[in-house]
């Protein structure tokens, strides 16, 4: 048995390096050629074999496809596989959800698969149930697969697109070119390949949907920081115009019973845009493959069902690799395989190392007599807060600073705010506060998440005790007045849960929350009264 990937849960695709997921679809293809040739000693070495080992299926959100893959999958390893039936469930009840789970993880259950349109929901758990687990002296750490998650992630399904995708490229992991179709917006197996597809050395990328199903910026964004080459065209008429069209296409369908009345009235625009259409046929490639999730629309569907028996048809391949990438995934999470895996593990950031508060020596050379004209005058004892929101409008950096005076409790006490404007023509905002002020660590650290880049003063006697840069911390959490803006996420207050939240840095700056993905600025995270 092996502990590379024993206990190991899937939230996100990027939870499972690239070197992981290389060794992952090695061994699909080898697990896939096994059961297509019957050979029995080499599927015994991938299935778990022991009747006692509990994998719990829990679909919240209806599905066919993703549920009837993981059951089968979980039949072939000969264990004990149950199900949550959520129609009688306590769930429904207001049950919490750390309660249910905790309570099945004490009844043999190590594996769970859960679907909902809860967003970060199976991080959570895998964080609850541990910590559930470590008290009451399991004898093992429950793993989660995150089989859908909202508008989020889906990385069971990138595991068995990105296998799909390497059988037609020849497990050749240099390179590809691939077009995605259809409702990039609502889509999460599309979301997903932002990450997933760095399994690859070079990518390029075209996105093909009309303005309002395109794909969120922030997943663009994320594509090109992590190398893609990305294209965009509003339909897929104008797409085969460009004269550079790839030789894999992948389809979604639309979800625009989500996206209101306004939308309806467009249906059919909006349709035709991302239908692949039977004039286009003698206009791409006859070696072109054409992917989709599925189901498709029994009405509308994105690839017509005159395709069905073309050779572009190689979406059926990929629903059936489902299973055989599902079985892998249980082989890898219960230990039963990973003994020859040789490369980098993924690790979690270390956000420790990093300081992000830093003290400087206060200027002891006497300064000259300045003109506070504006309004703003030394104090003797008290802090100033210094360089807050610099270059933005005065009526920006107004309402932050009392956003920050709020956050950091200092509406009680006299003194004010002013905005002022440097000698660089950029304006910035001073918080001064008279009085007697002890900061703790604590403080400073949502001052850095709150205004970073500013400087703060601790005056003394009429001089500067002590000084203090800011900077955008790599990590913020624990604190009770943070929030993630996204409704549907399990830290957001109305889940109910109690979910702490909690954020990382963005390479540009950005606070993500660790549990749904969702990008907020600085002045974004915080609780609004």
């Amino acid at each position: 048995m092996s502990d590379v990937f024993k206990s190991r849960s899937l939230n996100v695709i990027e939870d499972f390096s690239i070197d992981e997921r290389r060794y992952f679809f090695r061994k699909t293809k080898e697990l896939k050629d096994a059961i297509l040739s019957s050979d029995d000693d080499v599927m015994d070495k991938f299935r778990i074999n022991d009747p006692d080992f509990g994998i719990y299926e829990v679909f919240l959100e209806n599905s066919t496809r993703t549920k009837e893959s993981f059951r089968n999958a979980a039949k072939f390893h000969h264990v004990k596989v149950s199900e949550l039936l959520t129609s009688s469930s306590s769930i429904n009840k207001g049950e919490s959800y750390a309660d249910t789970f905790n309570m099945l993880s004490g009844y043999q259950n190590v594996i769970f698969i859960v679907r909902s349109t809860v967003e970060g929901l199976t991080k959570w758990l895998s964080e609850e149930t541990g910590e559930y687990a470590k008290r009451n002296g399991l004898p093992y750490r429950p793993a989660f697969i995150n089989a859908g998650d909202g508008k989020h992630e889906h990385p069971t399904q990138e595991l068995l697109d990105e296998f799909s995708f390497l059988e037609d490229n020849g497990m050749d992991f240099s390179h590809i070119h691939l077009a995605l179709v259809g409702d990039l917006y609502h889509g999460r197996t599309v979301h997903s390949k932002a990450d997933g597809l760095k399994l690859f050395d070079s990518v390029k990328v075209d996105l093909i949907a009309p303005d309002e199903l395109m794909m969120p910026e922030s997943y663009i964004d994320r594509m090109k920081e992590n190398g893609f080459s990305v294209r965009i065209f509003p339909s897929i008429e104008e797409y085969l115009k460009c004269g550079d069209v790839a030789l894999m296409w992948y389809f979604t369908r639309p979800q625009l019973e989500r996206m209101g009345e306004r939308i309806l009235q467009k249906e059919a625009i909006l349709r035709e845009a991302i239908t692949f259409r039977e004039e286009f046929m003698p206009l791409i490639d006859p070696n072109t493959k054409f992917y989709h999730p599925l189901p498709r629309h029994k009405e509308h569907p994105t690839i017509p069902t005159f395709l069905d028996k073309t050779n572009f048809n190689a979406w059926e391949r990929q629903a059936i690799n489902g299973m055989y990438s599902r079985m892998v995934l249980l082989s890898l999470i219960s230990g039963k395989i990973g003994d020859d895996f040789d490369g980098h593990m993924q690790k979690e950031p270390d956000y420790e190392s990093e300081e992000y508060i830093i003290e400087v020596q206060p200027e002891d050379h006497p300064k000259k007599d300045k003109n506070y004209s504006e309004g703003v005058r030394p104090i003797r004892d008290g802090i100033v807060i210094d360089h807050i929101c610099k270059g933005e409008e005065p009526k920006d950096i107004r309402t932050h600073m009392r956003l920050i005076s709020s956050v950091l409790g200092l509406d009680d006490g006299k003194g004010g705010e002013w905005v002022s404007k440097g000698s660089d023509g950029k304006y910035k905002g001073i918080i001064f506060r008279p009085g007697e002020y002890e900061l703790k660590r604590a403080d400073l650290k949502r001052l850095a998440a709150l205004a970073p880049n500013c400087t703060l003063n601790l005056i003394k006697d009429g001089k500067v005790e002590k000084k203090y840069r800011t900077h955008t911390p790599p990590r913020i959490y624990n604190f009770s007045d943070l929030s993630c803006s996204n409704e549907a996420c399990i830290s957001h207050p109305l889940s109910g849960e109690g979910v702490p939240a909690s954020f990382h840095r963005t390479h540009d700056g950005k606070f993500e929350c660790a549990y749904c993905g969702r990008v907020h600025t600085f002045k974004e995270i915080w609780k609004k009264n």
